[in-house]
């Protein structure tokens, strides 16, 4: 059997110089071989060129990518767990504020445009913070930083107000007369209208007695300040305490009387000492309370279990 051949003819411009090409079954083989070879070696070198490890700096941008890569990864989880601590303190911020007697709803206070100056208040109001953040910052979108920065903003603004209400709330019953100034028998209430066991004619008592021993300890029933140190017709040695918010206390009958004018006093403080001075037919303490200047029931003020015996 005749080996297969192929035959190529090469004709030029103008048919001159026409020029014939013989190929055989075995030299077509070696040019295929030869085109796959050459093929092969180009991918190669192109895989190789662009390979990150194609060059020095090809090398250290990846090694640089990577690095940022894990970067991102412990940003991503940093967020997730402050988004939790948020979520964690929104839940105590709202049971605090229902102790201070404020509403428990953190997204309705109000908040400062700028912190630091405390001016420009602005209303807030949050939605959920989407999960999971991972991978979001690797992917080009990005977590809601804004977000965890306005709930961190708004919480600070709620605890202010908790703690400005609470101060408030500490003041003010630290300054309200909840305790009686000494231990004795009540011996005279509150009254518009009482018959005087002295000048024998009803006249209001504006204050109560409390029977007790000459010289017994009478104590400040509230932080304030004394406001006047005296001796009154019968009323004896006196004193004023003034509480603040309206409220004045006074005490009368007094032996002897310890504080002085200005004096600031604390709830429990040795102020006097029981006695007769005045319009009194024994040891006691006439002991008033004032609201706004209005002679009103000392025992009003007074806490359950602090009543004297």
């Amino acid at each position: 059997m005749a080996k297969r051949q192929w035959t190529i003819l090469v004709v030029p411009p103008g048919n001159e110089g026409t020029r014939t090409y013989h190929v055989t079954e075995r030299m077509r083989r070696y040019a295929l071989t030869g085109v796959i070879v050459a093929g092969a070696l180009v991918a190669s070198s192109f895989a190789t060129l662009f390979s990150p490890s194609a060059t020095p700096a090809a090398r250290r941008l990846a090694s640089e990518n990577g690095r940022l890569r894990g970067q991102l990864s412990q940003i991503d989880r940093r967020l997730a767990a402050l988004d939790d601590t948020l979520a964690s303190l929104g839940q105590r911020d709202q049971q605090i504020r229902l102790m201070a007697g404020l509403s428990a709803d953190t997204a309705s206070a109000t908040i400062p445009d700028n912190p630091a100056s405390g001016r420009g208040m602005a209303t807030a109001s949050l939605g959920g913070l989407g999960k999971p953040f991972a991978g979001r910052l690797g992917f080009g979108s990005h977590p809601d930083i804004d977000g965890l920065i306005l709930r961190a903003t708004e919480l600070s603004a709620s605890f202010h107000a908790v703690s400005d209400t609470l101060a408030r709330n500490f003041e003010r019953m630290a300054n309200t007369p909840s305790i009686m100034p000494t231990t004795g028998w009540l011996s005279s209430q509150f009254s518009l209208s009482r018959f005087h066991p002295i000048l024998h004619e009803n006249r209001a008592h504006e204050g109560i007695d409390l029977q007790a021993p000459m010289g017994a300890p009478i104590i400040a029933p509230a932080a304030g300040r004394v406001m006047s140190v005296g001796h009154e017709a019968g009323f004896g040695n006196t004193f004023e305490v003034d509480h603040g918010n309206g409220i004045v206390t006074r005490f009368a009958h007094c032996s002897r009387i310890v504080v002085r004018v200005g004096q600031m006093v604390t709830r429990g403080e040795l102020m006097a000492t029981v006695g007769n001075t005045g319009l009194a037919t024994g040891p006691h303490l006439h002991y008033e309370v004032h609201v706004n200047g209005k002679a009103v029931d000392p025992l009003k003020f007074v806490l359950p279990g602090k009543i004297a015996d």
